[in-house]
């Protein structure tokens, strides 16, 4: 089952995650299928492409509960 969920870099005590889709049985940080987005919980920062995020919900992906909230604050 595919994911849309977080991916954590940046250094130690400033994080920065990148929005990815992911295979389920991955790690956290495993190599992602696609990346559609980016967010910086310090400056607020959120971009993501809706267009990509629609199309893999419709294949079949599911997010998690931190993007979905991300992707509602942008909607």
């Amino acid at each position: 089952m595919l994911k849309i969920r977080l991916k954590r870099f940046g250094r130690k005590k400033q994080p920065s995650y990148r929005i990815i889709v992911i295979d389920s049985r991955k790690r956290r940080n495993g190599k992602a299928i696609e990346e559609v987005g980016f967010y910086n919980p310090l400056s607020k920062e959120i971009k993501l492409n809706k267009y990509k995020i629609k199309e893999r919900l419709q294949e079949g992906a599911h997010m998690t509960k931190t993007v979905e909230n991300i992707f509602n604050v942008i909607n």
